[in-house]
């Protein structure tokens, strides 16, 4: 994960989660296909199963995992983010390898802010083991108001973050040029609500402020469509799979538009731009999409 993400984690959090795996054409039940990662003498789960609710201490924060990991495919879910004021806190949705020194992990992280100000989304991008690939973007909409849609597309070709089908973030495949792609290790799917106020709003600046816990996160609608591991050994290779299909290669036009509008309106921080950090930009950023 970004920045302090493995420091401890300190939080009253409460978190219903509904889920679905389409991939398998059924609703499934939490534990048919996840796994409590932390605080699970805290989590209950409601609606036969089909939602949990997780209700923490100030000495825990909470998270799950999916069991299976996928190679390639989309993962999303719908988010109703902490309301009010919430900063100090993160909440993320993204996937991971699990293999420490080599891992690949593509990244939501969705900064807390305070009250009125506006909600700010963080990326990131580990491929063999190198990260420090964050971007961030300020929210068009209030994403403590209702649900919204955030999503990871993952094929041969590119990575792609959306928010309601508004591509974010675009990682393309330049292996030709030697820059590193996740394409070999499978990842799981993870979330947490957790404490980081020694980074997570404006740089540490902003503290929690612990009157206003506890935090609440819903989320819903949770949808893995992709190669599951283990499972059929042709799967990730197969160009049939639809996720492969030439529609997923590259943005359509629409997307596109909607790219250049995000880019031009509300990225606050790209890595590629950060002379502090790169003095030399980065090979991966001089990528056309």
């Amino acid at each position: 994960m970004g920045m302090g993400l493995r420091n401890g984690f300190l939080l009253i959090l409460s978190c219903v989660v509904t889920l679905s795996l389409s991939v398998l054409g059924r609703p499934a039940t939490f534990l048919e296909d996840f796994r409590i990662t932390w605080s699970d003498s805290h989590i209950r789960q409601i609606d036969g199963g089909r939602a949990i609710q997780l209700v923490l201490d100030q000495n825990s924060g909470c998270g799950f995992a999916s069991k299976r990991q996928h190679l390639f495919g989309r993962v999303s879910m719908k988010i109703k983010l902490i309301p009010g004021d919430s900063a100090g806190t993160v909440t993320a949705f993204y996937m991971n390898s699990v293999t420490d020194a080599v891992r690949d992990e593509l990244d939501f992280e969705f900064l807390g802010n305070r009250t009125g100000q506006p909600y700010t989304v963080q990326t990131n991008i580990y491929a063999h083991g190198k990260g420090d690939r964050e971007q961030r973007v300020n929210l068009w909409f209030d994403p403590a108001a209702d649900f919204h849609t955030y999503s990871i597309m993952w094929n041969h070709h590119q990575i792609v973050f959306y928010i309601d089908e508004v591509p974010i973030r675009v990682y393309k495949n330049n292996e030709a040029r030697n820059i590193p792609y996740p394409k070999l290790q499978p990842m799981g799917v993870y979330s947490t609500l957790w404490e980081a106020d020694d980074w997570a709003t404006r740089g540490g600046l902003e503290k929690i402020d612990w009157t206003k816990a506890p935090f609440l996160a819903y989320y819903k609608d949770f949808d893995i469509e992709g190669c599951p591991v283990p499972g059929p050994v042709n799967c990730a290779t197969n160009s049939r799979n639809w996720w492969e299909g030439t529609a997923y290669q590259a943005l359509n036009a629409m997307e596109a538009k909607r790219y250049s509008w995000v880019r031009m309106n509300h990225v606050i921080y790209d890595y590629c731009t950060d002379k502090s950090r790169y003095p030399v930009t980065p090979p991966e950023c001089m990528s056309i999409i």
